[in-house]
């Protein structure tokens, strides 16, 4: 498995919409498996095909993910979650508030309502169609990435003037990474 570059805001692949996979192969299933090294990597609970440059609709998600490391060195894994063409067929009035981070839009976070439960249909990791019905944090994390795959993040959400912050915020902070790095 491989770590991939994770692209950060306002990074223009972020925003384009990705295309549908018309069948989990081999070459999806390694994506995936890449993808959810990544996401392990770099500490998150959901990663999306365009958050590192790939734009198909993909996405990985463990949400019950153990911190720290095993004797082996690697990451324990809770429930690892693999989404193919994910699409939400049913969607709760009832909403709930989560302060939303982002491994695209890093150490910055903003509280986001979404649809407290949903119903999703995907194709999973050997390409069979599934339906999983979520809520709570699940629910908010497969929103969230699904939001990647139509080219939205989660300061869309958010009013101008606190997009616009986390954006100046961003900015600096990459700068600040620059001139560490020279």
């Amino acid at each position: 498995m491989a770590i991939l570059k994770i692209y950060t805001a306002p990074d223009p692949v972020l925003k384009r919409v990705a295309a549908p996979v018309d069948t989990v192969d081999d070459t999806i299933r390694k994506q995936m498996d890449d993808m959810l090294e990544t996401m392990y990597h770099d500490d998150g609970i959901g990663l999306a095909a365009p958050q590192v440059g790939i734009s198909n609709r993909i996405v990985v998600i463990d949400v019950e993910q153990k911190q720290g490391e095993d004797k082996t060195g690697l990451n324990r894994k809770g429930n690892p979650m693999f989404f193919a063409n994910p699409e939400i067929i049913w969607s709760s009035e009832e909403c709930s508030v989560y302060n939303e981070g982002c491994l695209s839009v890093p150490e910055l976070y903003g509280e986001v309502e979404r649809p407290a439960s949903v119903r999703v249909k995907y194709l999973d990791y050997d390409g069979k169609e599934q339906e999983i019905a979520a809520e709570g944090l699940l629910a908010t994390c497969i929103q969230h990435e699904i939001d990647h795959l139509n080219g939205i993040l989660f300061i869309d959400h958010l009013s101008a003037l606190k997009r616009n912050i986390i954006l100046r915020k961003l900015k600096k902070l990459s700068k600040n990474a620059e001139v560490e790095v020279l």
